[in-house]
């Protein structure tokens, strides 16, 4: 989900992923300069979450992108539907970018690529995704003001490092070339993103604000951060519990524990009639005592077999 970030170039080896653009026709009291300012230390600690690092190097896997999608989803349904509650309200009306930002449709698009039709009934809000949302329509109903920290810190961030993120994922999970499974970094109605960020951060400044509401804004962002950093750190956590074949989409071999229907040789998964787990189908025969007879049988033959071979 590092979605939130700015992409440019830096250092050898090193790629920005925030909202580190110069322009000369700023002052240091414009909130556009502020919020710089004053996230640079959660730019950094964003950057350097392991899920960060690892998605950057190409290291993420299908079944963890997908989550991530569905975290993402829920985030930008909370703040879209408190955008579109503040649009008329001058202190974030201006910044009412609809057509040209909106990201929930096309999440939509990337959870129906990777679920199928009936994605709602398999996706839910992870708890970290549900704490960033809470907060979100807190801000939107009573707090409109701070809405642009949050509209601020995800859609710059998407115009930007997400793009750097949208051609690592594209690559590192072979997906399609026409961009199925990530249209979220795709703006079709942004044709220029540089000049778009520019029109931004210009209409952000002109807010009319005074320096305590500026400066909520700037916590606001960095709480905003603090947010996504949390839920990196619950995708690093599910990514560590995956096994290498779930996420790499193949099949888990199952070890005879937890719920059979989870079982991937599972009759109702397979379609298979009549079909059953081979796991807990061995188990079960191992249970009958005619079975057992044969088996121990069976042992007493191997043993005097062995016992003749090493004579």
């Amino acid at each position: 989900m590092p979605s939130a970030m700015e992409g440019s170039e830096g250092g050898e080896g090193e790629v920005l992923l925030y909202e580190e653009t110069e322009d000369d026709n700023v002052s240091p009291t414009d909130l556009s300069e502020l919020l710089k300012e004053g996230t640079k230390e959660s730019h950094d600690r964003a950057e350097n979450t392991q899920f960060v690092k690892s998605f950057l190097k190409g290291q993420i896997k299908k079944e963890l992108f997908k989550l991530a999608t569905v975290a993402l989803y829920f985030t930008y349904s909370a703040l879209e539907e408190e955008i579109d509650r503040n649009k008329d309200n001058p202190v974030f009306a201006p910044l009412y970018f609809p057509l040209e930002l909106h990201r929930r449709e096309a999440l939509v698009k990337d959870l129906k690529y990777f679920y199928g039709e009936d994605w709602k009934e398999k996706i839910q809000c992870s708890e970290a995704t549900q704490h960033y949302v809470d907060r979100i329509h807190h801000v939107g109903q009573h707090e409109p003001e701070l809405l642009v920290a949050h509209a601020y810190t995800r859609y710059m961030g998407d115009l930007s490092g997400g793009q750097v993120l949208k051609k690592v994922a594209q690559r590192a999970l072979k997906l399609p070339s026409t961009e199925e499974g990530i249209q979220f970094y795709v703006f079709d109605n942004v044709s220029n993103a540089q000049q778009f960020k520019q029109l931004y951060r210009a209409r952000m400044n002109a807010l009319d604000l005074d320096k305590n509401i500026k400066e909520r804004i700037v916590e606001e962002a960095n709480r905003a951060f603090r947010f996504n950093m949390q839920v990196f750190d619950e995708l690093d956590k599910i990514g560590r519990s995956l096994t290498e074949e779930a996420q790499d989409g193949g099949i888990p071999v199952h070890d005879g524990k937890g719920d059979l229907r989870k079982c991937p040789y599972y009759a109702d998964k397979q379609g298979k009639a009549g079909a059953g787990c081979p796991y807990h189908a061995a188990v079960a025969l191992a249970k009958q005592p005619l079975a057992q007879l044969i088996l121990a049988a069976c042992l007493a033959v191997a043993a005097g077999a062995v016992a003749w071979y090493i004579m």
